[in-house]
């Protein structure tokens, strides 16, 4: 299965994620307006690898099957103010 990997131009470290060759007119409107303008990124094989960076192909395989996207955020900021 080969996945598109799109970042966001208004956020930093987001990133779509969809099944390759679909677009964004299936997902809701709030997430479009909110991520906007999308940049594509990359084009991944997913049967050639079992883990990415922050979850495994099989849960992302999952997502993409039941959602039809994966919306991937920056990691949580440690407070590390004393």
């Amino acid at each position: 299965m080969l996945c598109d990997v799109y970042r966001s131009s208004r956020k930093a470290d987001t990133y779509i994620y969809l099944p390759h060759g679909e677009d964004f007119s299936e997902l809701p409107d709030a997430l479009v307006q909110s991520f906007g303008k999308a940049e594509k990124i990359l084009t991944i094989n997913l049967t050639t690898r079992e883990q990415l960076a922050r979850l495994s192909v099989k849960e992302l395989t999952e997502r993409l099957d039941n959602d039809g996207f994966y919306l991937q955020l920056p990691p949580k900021q440690e407070d590390i103010s004393c």
